[in-house]
């Protein structure tokens, strides 16, 4: 097998871009977590180049471990944010060795996917966000939106007052009954008001309640899933895979929501997917913009056996993210994207974008 030659990144602030390249010239493209890219690009080369290079690279799990037991003095969100570049840009070498999608690698034939409307405004008020994803329901047939509720890790504080209480009727009553809509809090809630709060997302027939208490508080997040009967949803920030089986546990969460780029990548994604299966909950992974990790959470939501009934899409503009693709693969029709056919991730990184962002490298 050839190995690896060289790793490189393609950085601005908001995203990086990692080339993994064999010694046979086989290239793959992956992606870090978005935000302070260009921090994580610098971990990468100090901490991970190093243990992946002159390796083979069909052992993605084991080079990820490889990744994260080297970096165990370091076991925040920075470190996996670095293995996920590397993680993803060798599921894309994959594929292209084998001639397959990566959705296809999983074991999915699967050519289409449901997606919710996911909304990033705390800044609207409730009649716009009514109007707008109405608006949205008609034009691209979306059978499922999500909100803002609370403030993020508000303390009990809503963006204003009485804003998550008039924004749920309102959306519910603008996208009607058939339409499933979910609530993010963002780490919003104390036990006590998540649980008022979710009373009332009840009443209004909610499908999912997410992150109702500050993340790293999993008693609090366990109590309010206990008390009510809208599934709650948990696990977007967490980057321990330790931390999701304490989750699953001790019932913190009715929905798993790992972030592949937050969580080290499709590897690492893919078994705590497989602890919510043994659990019997499904893993519905978080992807909060339209850069990569949508496209990387594409293949994987369409291949998982527990996945929920849609996968996250934002409605968002992003201008961070404009001309990083050669092609919008995220045309939404009917409520539904295509699952990239083509090896690999299926998409290509804009050569244009590549050129203009700060590159680096480490080769053998």
């Amino acid at each position: 097998m050839s190995k690896i030659a060289s790793v490189e990144t393609f950085s601005t602030e908001f995203i990086s871009i990692v080339r993994v390249t064999t010694q046979d010239g086989l290239e793959g493209y992956g992606q870090v977590a978005p935000y302070n890219a260009d921090i994580t690009a610098t971990i990468l080369h100090r901490q991970m180049a190093p243990v992946v290079l002159g390796t083979d690279p069909s052992d993605i799990d084991a080079l990820v471990d490889r990744c994260w037991v080297g970096a165990h003095k370091f076991p925040g969100s920075y470190t996996t944010r670095a293995i996920a570049g590397i993680d993803t840009a060798l599921w894309d070498l994959k594929g292209k060795r084998a001639g397959k999608s990566v959705a296809a690698l999983l074991g999915t034939t699967k050519t289409r996917q449901a997606v919710y409307g996911s909304s990033m405004r705390r800044d609207i008020t409730p009649e716009d966000e009514a109007e707008r994803l109405a608006r949205l329901q008609q034009d691209k047939g979306f059978a499922a939106f999500k909100i803002r509720i609370g403030n993020n890790f508000g303390n009990d504080v809503d963006r204003w007052p009485g804003r998550t209480e008039a924004i749920v009727p309102s959306v519910r009553k603008a996208i009607g009954d058939d339409c499933e809509l979910l609530c993010d809090a963002n780490s919003g809630f104390t036990p006590k008001r998540a649980i008022e709060v979710g009373r009332m997302l009840e009443d209004n027939g909610v499908g999912h309640f997410e992150e109702p208490c500050p993340y790293p508080e999993l008693e609090w997040t366990a109590e309010v899933a206990a008390a009510l009967t809208v599934p709650v949803s948990q696990g977007e920030q967490e980057v321990d895979l330790a931390q999701f089986r304490r989750m699953i546990r001790m019932g913190a969460a009715d929905i798993v929501q790992p972030d592949i780029c937050y969580v080290g990548g499709i590897s690492r994604a893919l078994r705590v997917a497989r602890m919510a299966e043994e659990a019997g909950l499904p893993c519905t992974p978080h992807a909060a913009n339209r850069s990569m990790v949508s496209v990387f959470t594409t293949h994987l939501q369409a291949a998982l056996p527990n996945a929920g009934h849609f996968m996250e899409l934002s409605i968002e503009p992003a201008p961070w993210i404009e001309g990083l693709l050669a092609s919008d693969p995220f045309n939404v029709v009917d409520g539904q994207i295509e699952v990239p056919a083509g090896p690999g991730w299926g998409v290509e990184i804009s050569r244009d974008w590549l050129e203009k962002a700060e590159r680096r490298i480490s080769s053998m």
